[in-house]
């Protein structure tokens, strides 16, 4: 079996991949992301997945290294982490009542064979008209300052949005679906 190296210390993205049986290393990346470079969404989450992913790959000759990025997208502006409970507040009254993008883009590199995979996945959320209390209470939480855009679908963001999520998995941070269709290009079959 080829070793297979997850370039993220997301908790979130290590449970979708335990959840399907991958058997992989986690080696966190150092790459310095840059949110506000000058590329349409969906080209953004793949270019930073794959930096992600070339940062760890250059210590690995045979391995299969997977790098991702997911940013949330709402009228033309990349909402990222608000890291400050105003930023978080500004960010969902921004979303409320809104349609909103979420793109995760990932990244497969073959460290052995030079082969490069990425891939983009986009899903629409639209959110319900949100109270100053509900956004308030949220905030409280102190959850929201270190999720993009302010929320997460696991907990209580998932109470925010009105319509059906056809790809959870792209909101919490890795399309597993689509990512085990392309491991299947590098011979990983689960």
């Amino acid at each position: 079996m080829r070793k297979i190296i997850l370039a993220s210390t997301s908790p979130r993205r290590k449970e979708l991949l335990k959840k399907v049986g991958l058997i992989f290393d986690i080696v966190p990346s150092n790459y310095e992301e840059d949110m506000t470079l000058p590329m349409p969404p969906d080209e953004l989450v793949k270019f930073l997945s794959k930096g992600k992913a070339e940062s760890v790959a250059q210590n690995y000759d045979d391995a299969l290294i997977i790098g991702a990025d997911t940013i949330v997208f709402l009228n033309g502006h990349v909402l990222g982490k608000p890291y400050t409970k105003e930023r978080a507040k500004e960010m969902l009254e921004m979303l409320s009542g809104k349609e909103h993008s979420v793109f995760t883009g990932y990244t497969i590199i073959d460290t052995k064979n030079k082969k490069i995979v990425s891939e983009a996945i986009e899903e629409k959320i639209k959110f319900k008209d949100l109270s100053e209390k509900e956004i308030n209470e949220y905030i409280a939480t102190e959850e929201p300052l270190t999720r993009g855009g302010a929320y997460a679908i696991q907990t209580v963001g998932k109470t925010f949005i009105e319509n059906t999520v056809r790809n959870y998995d792209c909101v919490v941070g890795l399309p597993v679906d689509s990512l085990i269709k392309k491991l299947k290009l590098f011979n990983i079959q689960l």
